[in-house]
């Protein structure tokens, strides 16, 4: 199967933390190509150092390389640049919102100033939100509740 192919069945690949969302949804997938050495390579970088579902995602990709009959294929992580939030498509923004969690920001350029408004709340809209905890059910995660609605909800941190 040619790399264009490969490109995307692995881009269809869903991320083992975030299941709505897919590698190309979270602009993992860097690239499809040929090494040098003429191996079929699938390039990826990580949203976090040391992210726990990097053997997974590698996992899955190999699995998907030897489907394509390319049992040779391998994956290479890419660390620079780093992945930011900002590479993250408007359909997979679409998608963490539908399934309650509040997609990040633009990572780069001037931050908003907050006059006390939070990030909105994907159940009600309301931006009367606040942060709970630093920590989610991901290192890539926070927790934040609203005030309006009293739901408890995730945001993907801005990297």
């Amino acid at each position: 199967m040619a790399a264009g192919e490969v490109r995307a069945r692995v881009a269809a690949v869903p991320d083992p933390e975030l299941p709505m969302v897919t590698l190309a949804d979270l602009g993992v997938l860097r690239a499809v190509e040929p090494a040098p050495d003429g191996v079929l390579e699938v390039v990826i970088t990580p949203t976090f150092l040391g992210c726990p579902a990097m053997p997974s995602i590698e996992a899955a990709i190999r699995d998907v390389l030897a489907a394509c009959g390319h049992p040779e294929g391998r994956v290479r992580q890419e660390l620079a640049p780093a992945w930011t939030s900002d590479w993250i498509s408007a359909e997979g923004r679409r998608k963490l919102a539908e399934h309650g969690i509040a997609p990040p920001g633009p990572a780069t350029g001037p931050l908003p100033v907050r006059l006390g408004l939070g990030v909105p709340c994907p159940h009600c809209g309301s931006a009367a939100t606040r942060p709970q905890s630093p920590f989610g059910a991901t290192r890539c995660q926070a927790v934040l509740v609203c005030a309006a609605c009293r739901e408890t909800f995730a945001q993907l941190k801005a990297m």
